[in-house]
């Protein structure tokens, strides 16, 4: 039970048992691999984002903080998304690294001479060999036949906020190269709301 020895008894324990397991899981992030893609990130001239299921909601929530910190980001599949093509970046977020509706998408991108970024468990998943650049989350698979942590959560969610939390740092550190803070950020924030 990461921590705790005693079972959680509410909402507010089992809070805690998923904070304490995602402290231990982000301090397994390799911080060679964190600095390449914030690079990777930085240097885009367009950043595409994709993923399936909860993996794909924090690949838009990166596209959203991209967007505040003065990239262009879109998220595939979106109908204002424009084309791929050389000096762009697709990231795709995909635990196992063997989602079959993204493996297509890397290989177009490839194929039209754009960069692909895959953040996954899997260093020798499909999709980690498609890419041009590979991060390595620490998490648990969502068959629990592998992996190096011991969760309470339920199929791949250590991995998904692993993912979300690992975007926001990558954000933070390309608001530090550019000199941004949280009011410039919000000046590029939704008005229509």
């Amino acid at each position: 039970m990461s921590g705790l020895s005693s079972a959680p008894s509410g909402a507010a324990d089992f809070a805690a048992v998923i904070a304490a397991e995602l402290g231990e899981a982000v301090r397994g992030i390799d911080a060679a691999q964190a600095e390449a893609f914030a690079d990777a990130l930085d240097g885009a001239a367009n950043v595409f984002t994709a993923g399936a299921g909860r993996s794909g909601l924090m690949a838009k929530a990166l596209a959203m903080r991209l967007m505040h910190s003065g990239s262009a980001a879109y998220v595939v599949g979106e109908t204002t998304t424009p084309g791929i093509g050389p000096g762009d970046l697709l990231v795709i977020g995909s635990g196992s690294g063997e989602t079959r509706t993204l493996v297509p998408m890397a290989e177009q991108a490839r194929s039209l001479g754009a960069d692909v970024a895959v953040v996954t468990l899997k260093a020798d998943s499909t999709l980690a060999k498609l890419a041009s650049l590979t991060v390595i989350l620490p998490g648990a698979p969502k068959s629990r036949e592998q992996g190096d942590y011991a969760t309470i959560q339920p199929m791949g969610s250590l991995f998904e906020q692993v993912l979300l939390l690992f975007g926001d740092a990558c954000v933070l550190r390309l608001m530090q190269r550019r000199g941004l803070d949280t009011n410039r950020m919000y000046g590029r924030h939704a008005n229509l709301e």
